[in-house]
């Protein structure tokens, strides 16, 4: 009651104003009329506050987001629904729901009476240029009464979360060469038998069919031995994003790491709705796995959250990546490299594992004087040379090149690059 005398209003705070000033007239001049009259006007905002007061504990909210996923530059709706759970009406509600900078300004919602046990839902739609994950609410009320006497404010604690994930575009279907033969498929591949062990035989299980004894494995070894069953293929691929800070030009959503991680997340869906086993790995630690049915979307909240690190080093994101080698298909989305730096990706040829590289020629995000603009090309050819030279499948990037036009280079291969390289690095000399 008392937090409510304080959200008394000024029409509230005028009516107890009148019924004092009525009230000392009333026993200045004698007139029992009067002092009636002073007693309503006081009990009116009085009243009214018991009853705000005690509506503020019978409002039940819920919040739902559609979708919970966004991509950047797509709207999300917001849909709140409130529940009077009283038996007496509330006044009307002026919503008020608490939102970051990035997704607008907040949105204010008119909601008229509500009656008995009776819900009512509102629904505003945001919009996020940025990616990330943003807090949505908590929410906020005023609570006031059928006069206007009376405003409280309730603040409900709940708070949803909305993932606003890269920009994902369509790719279209390229044969993508591995180093492995006789799958009928071009695309690399491992065995997969029972996990990772890719052993022909195993050791004896209980209730084994004995007719799978292999008993030569079994003289070799003094254990009972098994055949394993036949497994089917598996196609494997990583994801190396490159994080480091001096890599990349641009500010905000067109800044070149964001296109290297717009690119990401495309060739993440693309990969694993080719039915790919699919590995991300970044400079910053960041190692996901995406194996089971809708494993894109762990990938993509990742990649919602990835910052630059200026602490990153080319070396370290090579040892990460060969922490756990699967082999297969390795794509990596790479800033701009020194000519050492793209040597030092070679590591990354083991296992027989084949490399492709997106080169972003980050330099071309930022304007530069014709001098330094040529020399910015040549150092970007003599890298991109290097890392042709690594066994690497070079595809270059530059600002405004659309990922899904440089796909199909990715199944090309380099020859083609390597010479165009060459022959720019000789008329460099």
């Amino acid at each position: 009651m008392r937090e409510a005398m304080r959200g008394m209003t000024t029409r509230g705070r005028s009516f107890l104003a009148a019924a004092a000033a009525a009230g000392i007239s009333a026993i200045v001049l004698g007139e029992k009329d009067l002092l009636r009259v002073a007693i309503l006007l006081a009990a009116l905002p009085l009243l009214a506050a018991a009853y705000v007061g005690r509506s503020r504990y019978k409002l039940a909210c819920t919040r739902s987001l559609e979708p919970g996923r966004a991509p950047v530059g797509s709207s999300a709706r917001v849909i709140l629904r409130l529940q009077n759970m009283s038996r007496l009406p509330t006044g009307t509600l002026l919503l008020e729901d608490r939102l970051p900078y990035a997704l607008g300004s907040r949105p204010r919602v008119v909601l008229e009476r509500l009656g008995a046990h009776q819900a009512s839902s509102v629904a505003y739609t945001v919009r996020a240029d940025v990616r990330g994950r943003y807090p949505v609410g908590p929410l906020v009320i005023r609570l006031t009464d059928p006069f206007g006497l009376c405003e409280l404010t309730r603040s409900f604690p709940s708070v949803d979360r909305l993932t606003v994930i890269p920009q994902v575009v369509p790719l279209p279907a390229v044969r993508l060469a591995g180093e492995y033969a006789g799958t009928g498929d071009s695309r690399a591949r491992s065995v997969a038998v029972h996990g990772e062990d890719d052993a022909a035989t195993r050791e004896y299980r209980r209730g084994d069919d004995l007719r799978r004894v292999h008993w030569r494995s079994t003289a070799r070894t003094g254990e009972l031995m098994v055949r394993r069953e036949e497994q089917p293929w598996e196609s494997r691929a990583t994801v190396v994003l490159d994080t480091r800070l001096d890599a990349h030009r641009g500010e905000g959503p067109t800044a070149s790491f964001e296109w290297a991680v717009s690119a990401a997340a495309s060739i993440a869906v693309h990969l694993r709705q080719s039915g790919y086993k699919l590995r991300l790995v970044t400079g910053t630690g960041i190692d996901v796995d995406a194996t089971e049915i809708g494993g894109e979307g762990a990938i993509l909240d990742t990649l919602a959250d990835v910052k630059l690190s200026a602490a990153g080093d080319v070396s370290v994101l090579v040892e990460q990546v060969r922490r756990r080698s699967d082999g297969g298909l390795v794509i990596g989305l790479f800033g701009t490299l020194s000519v050492a730096e793209a040597e030092v990706l070679t590591g990354l040829r083991g296992n027989g594992a084949t490399c492709i590289g997106f080169a972003i020629d980050s330099s071309t995000w930022v304007n530069m004087l014709p001098p330094d603009r040529t020399e910015a090309d040549r150092l970007h050819g003599s890298t991109a040379l290097a890392l042709v030279r690594s066994g690497w499948r070079s595809v270059p990037v530059a600002h405004g090149d659309s990922l899904a036009a440089l796909w199909p280079a990715a199944g090309r291969g380099s020859q083609g690059f390597a010479y165009r390289a060459a022959m720019a690095e000789t008329v460099g000399r």
